[in-house]
């Protein structure tokens, strides 16, 4: 009768052994199971993310251009949408640049001519005969984003003044954020 009972213990010792080891496989399944799942959703966060800060940066370079210190506004008798005024842009490339940059939160902003193509950087001397205004030029590091524009100026004819509109592209750098 004493070996019944001492086989009936190891027995049940082995179940609760059993027990024990299904347990502890089964917790590591779903942890393992748990953390697939948190790595596929935090790689759909990131590129939620990235597509949020992409939209947002096109939604920024559009409304730059049509900013008062940059835009045509009723400069040209009545307004334009995306319409950049080249004299306004010149003036403030002369100016202090600090306080614009802090402002709008970008690294660089650049104005290419698209037509007529001209290749030639903007300076007091070359002006209005250049294709490139460059309003800051941190080119080292970040992202451009760009959007179409009409570049307006005044320009004058046999002593009658007309405006002047050529295609422009607005290119805006913005610094890498992690």
């Amino acid at each position: 009768m004493i070996t019944q009972n001492v086989n009936f213990g190891k027995r049940g010792q082995v179940k609760v052994q059993q027990m024990a080891f299904m347990l502890i496989a089964l917790t590591i399944l779903f942890v393992i199971a748990g953390l697939f799942v948190a790595s596929i959703t935090l790689s759909n966060l990131k590129e939620a993310r990235e597509i949020a800060n992409e939209k947002n940066a096109q939604t920024l370079v559009s409304k730059i251009s049509n900013y008062p210190e940059l835009s045509c506004e009723n400069s040209f008798g009545r307004t334009r949408a995306n319409c950049i005024d080249a004299d306004k842009v010149f003036a403030l490339m002369k100016t202090s640049q600090k306080d614009y940059k802090n402002f709008w939160g970008v690294s660089a902003i650049e104005i290419r001519k698209i037509y007529p193509e001209n290749n030639i950087t903007c300076t007091t001397d070359n002006y209005p005969n250049c294709g490139i205004i460059e309003l800051f030029s941190d080119k080292n590091s970040g992202n451009d984003r760009s959007a179409f524009v009409s570049l307006c100026r005044k320009e004058g004819f046999h002593g009658a003044f007309y405006d002047k509109c050529e295609l422009a592209k607005i290119m805006v750098r913005f610094e890498d954020v992690e």
